[in-house]
C-alpha cells in the first residue's frame, strides 16, 4: 500500500539513487526524482508500481527548478555528487553550491527530513578540493536546515560502482595493477544497499533528525588487499606495484589531461591521490549503521557475483585455487 508522503531525490539517476529510489519504493513511498535529463532515467519507473516514481526536470545550479522540485514533498535526499570535475560539474558547484539550494529550498518549504550525503574525510581544512567541497556542503545544509541528516560513507561497493569494477576492468589488459602510496591506505566499503537503508532510517527516524552518521562495512582493508580480492574474484594473477604518491601525481596529470576525451575517465586523478594520503574508515566515537539499526554486508558476500565479466574464463569455469 502507498503512503501519501512523497520523498524528493536529487541525483536520483545516479549509482546510489538508483538503490535508494527502490528502498523508498519498496517502503511504499511516493518518490519524486530531480534529475537534470528525465528522458535518461526513465527505467526507474519501473522501480515501483504504476505511479509510484515521478520524474521531474530539475538542476541544483537553478533555484527555481529544486523548489519546484520540493513543492508538496514530505522529506528530501540530496544525493548529487561527482568524484571528478568536468566542465560545469565542479566540486564546489556540486557539493557545496547545490547543498546549499538544495537545503534552503526544503527549509522554505517547511520540510524537516533532509538527508544530505557527504563522504568520510569531509573537511573543511583539507588540501583535497573534494573533501573541503563536502565539507561546505555539510556546513550550508546544517546552516539553512539544521534538522537535516549527514550521511558520510566510506567507498560505496555495488553492481556499477566506480571501484571494483574499475580496477577489475584494469586487470583485463594491464600485466600489472598499481598500488598509490604503496597501497597502504585504509578502507572500509559499505554496500550501496546499505546506504540506501540508511537514508530511509535517517528519514523515518526522529532522533535522526540534526545528526551526522558515517557509514562503514563491516571489514576495514588496505588498498592492497582490495586489489588482491579483486585479482582472487576474477581469477586474475596480476603484479601489484607499488607507486610512491611522488611518482603517481606526475601519472595522475596525466590521466586528467586524458580525460578532456569523451567518454574517458582517468584512473586516478591528483585530488584523489591527496584523498589516499588519509585512511577512509569510520571514526571512533561516530554514530554509525548500528545506531541506525542496520548492519552491513561484506565485500565477500556481494562483490564477488558482480564482478562475473572479468574471470579470466567466465562464469563457469573452474577457478583457480
Amino acid at each position: 500500500m502507498l503512503r501519501d508522503e512523497i520523498i524528493t531525490v536529487f541525483g536520483g539517476s545516479g549509482f546510489v539513487g538508483r538503490h535508494v529510489v527502490r528502498a523508498l519504493a519498496k517502503a511504499g513511498y511516493r518518490v519524486r526524482v530531480a534529475t537534470r535529463r528525465p528522458h535518461l532515467a526513465q527505467d526507474l519507473r519501473v522501480s515501483g508500481v504504476v505511479g509510484q516514481i515521478q520524474l521531474v526536470q530539475a538542476n541544483v545550479r537553478v533555484p527555481s527548478s529544486v523548489e519546484r522540485a520540493v513543492e508538496g514533498a514530505s522529506g528530501v535526499v540530496n544525493l548529487v555528487g561527482v568524484l571528478n570535475e568536468n566542465g560545469r560539474q565542479t566540486f564546489s558547484r556540486l557539493h557545496a553550491l547545490g547543498a546549499k539550494t538544495i537545503a534552503a529550498a526544503t527549509a522554505q518549504a517547511g520540510i524537516p527530513a533532509m538527508v544530505q550525503m557527504s563522504a568520510i574525510g569531509a573537511d573543511a581544512d583539507s588540501a583535497s578540493r573534494y573533501a573541503r567541497s563536502k565539507a561546505e556542503g555539510e556546513a550550508q545544509v546544517t546552516a539553512a536546515l539544521p534538522s537535516a541528516t549527514i550521511l558520510r560513507p566510506s567507498i560505496i561497493f555495488g553492481k556499477g560502482d566506480s571501484f571494483f569494477n574499475r580496477f577489475a576492468s584494469m586487470a583485463q589488459f594491464l600485466p600489472a595493477l598499481p598500488l598509490f602510496g604503496g597501497g597502504k591506505s585504509r578502507f572500509q566499503p559499505v554496500y550501496a544497499g546499505d546506504v540506501a537503508h540508511a537514508v530511509l532510517a535517517a528519514l523515518s527516524s526522529d532522533t535522526a533528525r540534526g545528526q551526522t552518521y558515517e557509514l562503514g562495512g563491516p571489514g576495514v582493508y588496505t588498498f592492497k588487499e582490495l586489489m588482491r580480492f579483486i585479482l582472487e574474484a576474477t581469477d586474475r594473477r596480476r603484479v601489484l606495484v607499488p607507486l610512491p604518491f611522488a611518482l603517481a601525481t606526475p601519472m595522475a596529470l596525466l590521466f586528467e589531461m586524458a580525460a578532456i576525451l569523451p567518454f574517458v575517465e582517468p584512473v586516478v586523478t591528483r585530488d584523489q591521490l591527496i584523498q589516499l594520503r588519509q585512511d577512509n574508515v569510520v571514526s571512533d566515537g561516530a554514530k554509525t549503521l548500528a545506531d541506525l539499526g542496520l548492519t552491513g554486508e561484506t565485500i565477500e558476500a556481494i562483490v564477488p557475483d558482480y564482478l562475473i565479466p572479468y574471470r579470466r574464463h567466465g562464469q563457469f569455469h573452474e577457478r583457480a585455487v
